[in-house]
């Protein structure tokens, strides 16, 4: 069974296709630029990170210079079962 479609169909169905692609690309476009803007935002939140990181390090190297028991204090040791 061959279905027959009148130029008015494909004209239509082809219309419908167009429309249907325009709207993914669409989407496709902002899914893009959300990525790109949170690799942004990822990229800033790891150099915040870094920075912490190193600020902490600094802090806990001055607190052990300053520490006359040589930087060892009870609270810092882990207990046996961890």
């Amino acid at each position: 069974m061959t279905h027959e479609l009148s130029p008015a169909d494909l004209a239509q169905r082809l219309e419908s296709l167009e429309s249907r692609l325009a709207h993914q690309e669409h989407w496709l476009d902002t899914l893009d630029q959300a990525v790109v803007q949170q690799e942004r935002r990822l990229e800033k939140l790891e150099q915040l990170s870094g920075l912490m990181r190193e600020r902490l390090r600094e802090q806990h190297q001055a607190l052990q210079a300053n520490d006359p028991q040589g930087g060892q204090r009870p609270e810092d040791n882990v207990p046996p079962h961890y």
